[in-house]
C-alpha cells in the first residue's frame, strides 16, 4: 500500500513538472523543433522595449525579442526570432511603440514607404540605415512621453485660462456690454443713413449708367476712327507721303552732317581767333606799356615831334630833288 502511493506521488510530481514547463513554454511561445530566422535591427533608443516583446508584421504576431544588446558607436542591436513563414515586406524598417496601456512594448515590421509623417522617425531611420543585413529601426514616442506632453499643454492652457480670467473680470465685462452697445447704436444708425440716401444712390446708379453708355458711344466712335485711320494707311497717297517723309528724312540727316561739320570748323576757326586775338592783346598792352620801339612812338610825344619835323624835311629834299635833279644826280655818258 505504502509504495503505491509513493507511485502516486512520484507521478503527480512528474505531471506537475511537465505542466510548469508546458506553462512556461507556452507563455514564452517558443516554437520546440521549428527552425526559426534571426534578423537584427539596429536603434539609437529602445526605449522599454525587453526580451520576450512580441514582433508584428501586418497586425500578426511573428516572432519575438531575443536579444537587446549594445553595439558600436552608441547604436543599440536588436535581436528578433521570426517564424520560417514570415516573409518580410519589401525595404522593411522596424518601428518600436507601446502596444498596450499597461507599459508592453512591440517591434513592429513595416515598409518604408508606410512610416507615419514624423521628422524625427524619418530623421532615425535615415541615420540608422547602413549597408548590411542590420534593419533600420526608430523608437516611437510611448505613453509616458504623451502624457508627459499632454501635461506640458494642460499646463500652459490652465496658465492662460487664469490670464484669461484676470483679464475679464466685471469691469472688462461691463465695458464689453458697453461696446456691444455702441456697436448696435452704430448698426442702427447706418441702417437710418443707408434709408436716408436711398434715392442718392439710385441716382447715383444711374449717373454712372449714363456714364457707360457715353463710355461704350466714345468707345465706338474710337473704334471706327481707327478703322479709318487703319484704311487710311493702307492707301496709295499714304504710301507716297511716306517714301517723301523718308527722303525728307535722309536729306535732313544729311543737312544735320554738314551743319555738324561746319560748327566743327567753326570751332577750330575760334580757337585760331582766340589765339590771334590774345596775341593782339599782348602786343597792344605791350604798346600801351610803352615797350618797343612802336610803343616809345605811341606814348612819347617827343617822338612825334621828331617824327613829323623829319616828314617835313624830306618832303623838303623830296621837292628840291624834283626841282634840281642834276644837283644829286650826275649822268655821263662816254
Amino acid at each position: 500500500m505504502k509504495r503505491i502511493n509513493d507511485a502516486l506521488v512520484g507521478l503527480v510530481t512528474v505531471a506537475v513538472v511537465v505542466a510548469l514547463v508546458v506553462a512556461v513554454t507556452w507563455v514564452r511561445q517558443a516554437d520546440i523543433g521549428r527552425h526559426q530566422r534571426t534578423v537584427v535591427a539596429r536603434f539609437r533608443d529602445v526605449g522599454n522595449a525587453r526580451v520576450g516583446n512580441a514582433v508584428v508584421i501586418r497586425g500578426v504576431v511573428g516572432g519575438r525579442i531575443e536579444g537587446i544588446e549594445l553595439g558600436e558607436t552608441g547604436w543599440v542591436d536588436v535581436r528578433m526570432k521570426l517564424d520560417p513563414t514570415v516573409r518580410l515586406p519589401r525595404d522593411p524598417v522596424v518601428l518600436l511603440n507601446e502596444s498596450s496601456l499597461f507599459g508592453e512594448w512591440q517591434a513592429t515590421i513595416v515598409e518604408r514607404e508606410a512610416l507615419p509623417a514624423d521628422d524625427v522617425v524619418q530623421r532615425e531611420i535615415a541615420a540608422a540605415t547602413v549597408p548590411g543585413d542590420r534593419l533600420p529601426g526608430a523608437s516611437l514616442p510611448g505613453i509616458g512621453k504623451l502624457t508627459a506632453v499632454a501635461g506640458q499643454i494642460a499646463g500652459d492652457v490652465a496658465t492662460v485660462a487664469g490670464r484669461v480670467e484676470v483679464a475679464f473680470d466685471d469691469s472688462a465685462a461691463r465695458e464689453l456690454r458697453g461696446s456691444f452697445r455702441n456697436v448696435a447704436e452704430l448698426s442702427s444708425t447706418l441702417a437710418k443713413v443707408v434709408r436716408s440716401h436711398a434715392s442718392d444712390l439710385d441716382t447715383l446708379s444711374r449717373q454712372l449708367s449714363g456714364v457707360i453708355g457715353s463710355l461704350d458711344r466714345a468707345t465706338r466712335t474710337v473704334e471706327v476712327t481707327a478703322q479709318r485711320v487703319d484704311s487710311a494707311t493702307t492707301s496709295p497717297e499714304m504710301r507716297n507721303i511716306v517714301t517723301d517723309l523718308s527722303v525728307g528724312a535722309v536729306e535732313l540727316r544729311r543737312t544735320a552732317t554738314q551743319v555738324r561739320t561746319l560748327s566743327d570748323r567753326f570751332a577750330a576757326s575760334q580757337g585760331h581767333l582766340d589765339v590771334l586775338l590774345a596775341n593782339g592783346d599782348s602786343i597792344l598792352v605791350k604798346i600801351n606799356a610803352g615797350r618797343g620801339s612802336l610803343g616809345l612812338l605811341v606814348n612819347d610825344p617827343t617822338m612825334y615831334y621828331r617824327t613829323d619835323s623829319l616828314v617835313a624835311q624830306l618832303r623838303a629834299l623830296a621837292a628840291d630833288i624834283q626841282a634840281n635833279p642834276k644837283k644829286y644826280v650826275s649822268v655821263r655818258i662816254f
